[in-house]
């Protein structure tokens, strides 16, 4: 879906007219989402933060299941483990603490087949961004263990706010589009996501391609993009899409 290799590209240092592609992060390089694993890591490591949650839970856990909603819901855990943190350095400093503790779990959730394809247009000399609803530092300190931490990634932004560190831009939806393009990442030509939330990306690129979808998702992709757009799954248990074999075989 790319043209092949430039003449002088190198890696990393793409051709500015190169084919632009955008990846999703969670449920498509990565096996499950990356911020939840990381936000419930930040309550759990004390009682009093669990017990916060607890007491959040019955207002803003149902609010995560509803687009509209969601980013409220998953700030207000976001609130609870780092309540008590006044800078976002110090949100970096607890993603570090966490990515070097479960270096073993965290390489096991990245998807080999993903991750060739990734590794794939890179060498093509495609220009790569990642573009995730995860803290951008937790994509970058997880693409280095295979070697792809100098891949440019869009994610949320996260800042003080009610004597915390939270989410005060998150990367998702419409809002996902507005901060590729306010970076010069427009004219996509191949976009790859699992979430209907990136519907306008998919929709946004030339080639969309659905990775690793939820079920009851496929019909929708089907009925919003073009006819023929694949549907893959990338060894991501329990989403659908063909089989990766399949699907190149």
């Amino acid at each position: 879906m790319s043209s092949g290799p430039q003449p002088g590209a190198a890696r990393g240092v793409p051709r500015a007219d190169a084919p632009l592609v955008v990846f999703d992060f969670d449920h498509t390089l990565y096996d499950g989402d990356s911020g939840s694993h990381l936000f419930a890591w930040l309550i759990r490591r004390s009682a009093w933060r669990t017990a916060l949650a607890l007491l959040l839970a019955p207002v803003f856990a149902p609010m995560v299941a509803f687009l509209p909603t969601r980013r409220i819901g998953i700030s207000a855990f976001v609130w609870a483990g780092t309540v008590g943190f006044h800078r976002r350095r110090d949100l970096d400093a607890l993603i570090d603490t966490y990515v070097a503790g479960h270096v073993d779990t965290i390489r096991a959730r990245l998807l080999p087949a993903a991750l060739a394809v990734f590794q794939a247009h890179r060498e093509r000399g495609d220009r790569v961004v990642v573009a995730t609803g995860a803290p951008p530092e937790l994509a970058r300190a997880i693409l280095a263990f295979v070697a792809q931490e100098d891949v440019p990634v869009v994610g949320t932004l996260a800042g003080p706010r009610l004597g915390a560190v939270v989410a005060v831009r998150h990367c998702h939806n419409e809002e996902k589009m507005r901060m590729l393009r306010e970076r010069g990442w427009g004219g996509i030509d191949i976009a790859y996501s699992d979430s209907s939330a990136d519907l306008p990306l998919l929709r946004a690129a030339r080639a969309p391609v659905v990775v690793n979808p939820k079920p009851g998702a496929v019909a929708l992709f089907r009925r919003e993009l073009p006819a023929g757009t694949p549907i893959l799954n990338w060894g991501c248990p329990g989403r659908a899409g063909d089989p990766v074999a399949t699907a190149q075989g």
